[in-house]
């Protein structure tokens, strides 16, 4: 990594790679050089993926990723079933360093070409958020540039328009392991909830479902694989709240009945009939509320965003659906859908070109809510 001869306080500030330190103090940061035109550095660490992403953007051109890194945890958390917070915030303090000089190097860029530092602030688990937080501010301190915090959900939401710097109105819904979320969005910033998941987020049931079919982890491209060999109808889950004239979700009932289900099998277990049955019901769900959110809300567009929606028999069913409505349906590419450091640096280019920036003695949100 190209570092500026200035400083042994900037070798001590990005020094916090390995030590994951809060800060002493604070320093000023400097107002960007031409807000018309910048190029961020952003850090991604909320759960279990360690991301560094630079981003080029102007006023009302497309957006450009100049360098997007990512390390996954996954097979290290795999032989325990889950996410292990302490194992996760270790290994980000490990890569981050790492990433953050291929990051530079694949852009060609040093650190004194950014105009701005960011970083997931929340929600996530906050010995991983402090990793990411933390870094992101030393460096926005070391170069004297602007800091934006950023909410992860935010991030996501935005995501299917990565390739442009302007939002339209629109649906979107947030799915994924921690969060199933519906809102009517009328710019970058501008969100209205309209329904959300009143117990298990749509990625959480699929995994908790994974496990107990006995797949690996994560269960949720798991069950995905499965699927594609079994037949949809061949179990009639429920497809809980969907003729309610709310627009909220659950996905415990669904869960329920599976493990009811799987407690009456007698011999093999059909898996693939198992798996195909209870992706359908969550596909049904999703796609039918979301629609009929659209239609209230006299919404043409929806963007479709998070790690789920990586799923293929979800993005056709939208696709099939959207067809039939005369709704557009927008996904970020399949790279973007899962947590990536891109649609961060994304959401702190929207705010950073419309001249926002952050405090750098802001702490970190665990429970952080997008509206």
């Amino acid at each position: 990594m190209s570092i500026p001869r200035r400083s042994s306080v900037i070798r001590w500030r990005l020094d916090i790679f390995s030590r994951g330190l809060l800060f002493s103090r604070v320093c000023p940061a400097a107002s960007a050089k031409n807000l018309r035109v910048a190029l961020l550095l952003a850090i991604e660490s909320s759960c279990d993926e360690t991301a560094v992403a630079i981003i080029r953007g102007h006023t009302g051109e497309a957006a450009e990723v100049v360098a997007s890194e990512i390390s996954s945890q996954i097979p290290l958390h795999r032989e325990h079933g889950g996410v292990v917070p302490e194992l996760a915030s270790r290994n980000h303090s490990l890569h981050l360093r790492g990433l953050v000089e291929k990051a530079l190097s694949d852009a060609r860029v040093t650190m004194e070409d950014i105009d701005a530092f960011a970083a997931t602030t929340g929600p996530g688990l906050a010995s991983s958020l402090l990793i990411g937080s933390t870094a992101a501010k030393g460096m926005a301190c070391a170069m004297k540039r602007p800091f934006l915090g950023i909410n992860h959900l935010e991030g996501h939401l935005l995501s299917p328009f990565l390739d442009r710097t302007t939002v339209p109105p629109h649906i979107a819904l947030i799915v994924s392991g921690g969060h199933t979320l519906l809102l009517d969005v009328t710019g970058p910033g501008s969100y209205r909830k309209l329904g959300s998941t009143r117990d298990d987020a749509a990625g959480e049931a699929y995994d908790k479902v994974g496990k107990m079919l006995g797949l690996p982890y994560p269960g949720g491209p798991e069950i995905e694989k499965a699927a594609l060999g079994g037949n949809p109808k061949a179990y009639d889950f429920p497809r809980s709240m969907l003729h309610e004239p709310h627009l909220d979700f659950s996905f415990s009932g669904l869960k329920t009945a599976v493990l009811y289900t799987l407690q009456k099998e007698t011999g093999e277990l059909p898996v693939a009939d198992l798996a195909a049955s209870f992706q359908q019901a969550v596909i049904e769900i999703l796609v039918k509320k979301t629609l009929r959110a659209a239609r209230q809300a006299g919404r043409k567009q929806i963007a479709l965003s998070g790690g789920v929606s990586l799923n293929k028999a979800l993005r056709n069913a939208f696709f099939a659906a959207g067809q039939s409505a005369g709704v557009e349906i927008s996904v970020a590419p399949p790279v973007f859908c899962t947590d990536n450091a891109a649609m961060i640096a994304f959401a702190a280019l929207l705010r950073h070109l419309a001249g926002e920036s952050s405090a750098l003695d802001g702490d970190i949100h665990p429970n952080l809510p997008l509206v």
